[in-house]
């Protein structure tokens, strides 16, 4: 049984030193499948270098797009708070001029229905008629 044993033991060796000792050969058509697909890798990269350009102008495109669309509302909020304040100043300019001559008649109607009320203490046809009016 020993005897078998060392017989198996030294044709399994025997064989897997054969196995071992095989080459695998370089052939013609393994360098021309090597050449195809660093073609195609050169291909593919200069896509990748096409497509990275391409990026890069359409991020160009949204800068411009957006340097243009913060001017423009830069431009329109000023537009408004200048047409606001436009607005205050001539609402103040406009009205001072209208309160100003509304006290100088104010003032004015004062002092006739008080010269309306002293003459009416002298004619009594006159008194009469502010009562009837209300101004007595």
């Amino acid at each position: 049984m020993a005897r078998l044993n060392f017989i198996v033991i030294m044709i399994l060796l025997l064989l897997g030193q054969c196995v071992w000792a095989e080459e695998v050969p370089y052939t013609l058509e393994d360098r021309d499948r090597l050449i195809r697909v660093e073609a195609k890798i050169e291909d593919i990269d200069k896509r990748f270098e096409q497509i990275d350009k391409r990026f890069e102008q359409v991020e160009r495109r949204i800068e411009r797009l957006e340097n243009v669309m913060i001017w423009g509302f830069g431009l329109l909020f000023t537009t408004m708070i200048g047409l606001l304040g436009f607005v205050l100043w001539d609402r103040r300019t406009a009205l001072s001029p209208a309160i100003r001559k509304n006290k100088e008649l104010e003032e004015r109607n004062d002092k006739i229905v008080k010269a309306l009320k002293e003459y009416a203490y002298k004619e009594p046809k006159l008194a009469e008629i502010l009562r009837n009016v209300g101004l007595m």
